[in-house]
């Protein structure tokens, strides 16, 4: 099962780690990102989108 990993920055400084599991969460998600971006997720690779970092592992 595969896990899409959020690091944001919150507006104290601090870097946050949201571990996104749910399905239907990660297909919403995916909507936001083009065929390019999308690609490189599933390749394991890091995808930027405004200032969020995303990236999809194998749990």
């Amino acid at each position: 099962m595969s896990v899409l990993i959020r690091k944001f920055k919150l507006p104290t400084g601090m870097v946050k780690e949201e571990r996104i599991e749910d399905l239907d969460r990660i297909e919403r998600y995916m909507q936001f990102f083009d065929k390019e971006q999308q690609t490189k997720l599933h390749a394991g690779q890091k995808v930027f989108l405004e200032k969020d970092e995303f990236q999809i592992v194998d749990n």
